[in-house]
């Protein structure tokens, strides 16, 4: 495939995304045994995001439009495009597509259309990794999988090191966090709370070994680990969505390796930066991939730490 060059010649006129579908071709070539490379993928978006940082304002749409078209078929975004489930023309259109539907909203972490961008792209390394395992398409289907277990069981054994809210059920339970929030505005981090407090084992162990690292690099004192985010269904997905989140589909959160970790409270203690160390650190080591989210970030558990946190699960849990 044939990567034009950023400089070449006049810019082409605006195109519509259907039109563009086909007039771009694929990216073809067989995907590298080791899959694609995820540093030059990382360092292509960040490129990217500065040059749609610049055209943010809305008279630029039809540029913001060309530079998708043009930027998305450079071989480094391409080859994590292309192996999702979706391949590069879906994964294009529907970024496209979000990109034309956005709309600021107070409870997205997409604050703005960088934004969108950012967590859209970096997001698709999950569903790359995760495209052959089936999701959690209802709520019903999270509550009574066998591959999930339920955290409040751990909890109550003292298995965790993390901490996690649970989403009120009843008037009567939002009624009380609400006045908890009021007694103590700053006494724990500001999240509706899990819907599911399932997970899976290997994830579960993911999140124990991350919260005794961030224990031991922080003073005593810190609290612990907080989880915002775990499973959850593509039906809870769209109603996020619905209710103005960034909520992206497919996500790693419906196959139940992704989670969204608290990031912008710890900034109270002065141990946000190490946080972000302990995770940055694991992506560099290929074990999770990490979006900035802002207020959390979302951590995605690589297929190739899964064995391994897999036995680590059942050492520490005597199974």
């Amino acid at each position: 495939m044939r990567v034009p060059s950023r400089s070449s010649g006049p810019r082409p006129g605006p195109v519509t995304p259907t039109a563009a579908a086909h007039r771009l071709p694929a990216p073809s070539g067989p995907t590298p045994a080791n899959g694609p490379d995820l540093a030059a993928y990382r360092a292509a978006v960040a490129d990217l995001l500065v040059e749609v940082g610049a055209l943010a304002d809305a008279p630029s749409v039809a540029a913001r439009q060309v530079l998708i078209d043009d930027r998305l078929r450079e071989p480094a975004l391409a080859a994590v495009l292309d192996a999702t489930p979706q391949g590069f023309l879906g994964a294009r259109e529907t970024l496209l597509l979000e990109m034309a539907r956005y709309q600021p909203h107070t409870r997205s972490s997409a604050r703005d259309l960088t934004a969108l961008v950012r967590i859209y792209l970096l997001s698709r390394i999950d569903v790359m990794w995760w495209r052959d395992t089936p999701a959690f398409l209802t709520d019903a289907q999270v509550q009574g999988s066998h591959d999930l277990v339920d955290l409040e069981w751990l909890r109550r054994r003292d298995l965790l090191r993390f901490r996690y809210r649970e989403q009120p059920a009843t008037v009567l339970g939002r009624g009380y966090q609400a006045m908890r929030r009021r007694l103590r505005p700053n006494g724990s981090p500001r999240t509706a709370g899990l819907l599911a407090r399932r997970a899976r084992r290997e994830v579960v162990a993911l999140l124990n070994d991350v919260g005794r690292e961030f224990a031991a690099s922080t003073p005593a004192g810190t609290p612990p680990l907080w989880v915002t985010s775990l499973t959850r269904s593509a039906e809870h997905q769209h109603r996020l969505r619905r209710l103005g989140y960034a909520a992206m589909l497919p996500s790693g959160h419906c196959v139940g390796y992704a989670v969204d970790v608290e990031m912008d409270w710890f900034a109270r203690f002065g141990v946000r930066d190490t946080l972000a160390a302990v995770l940055l650190a694991r992506q560099e080591a290929g074990e999770i991939n990490v979006v900035d989210e802002g207020q959390a970030w979302h951590v995605c558990l690589a297929p190739s730490a899964r064995q391994r946190l897999r036995r680590a699960y059942e050492a520490e849990m005597g199974v």
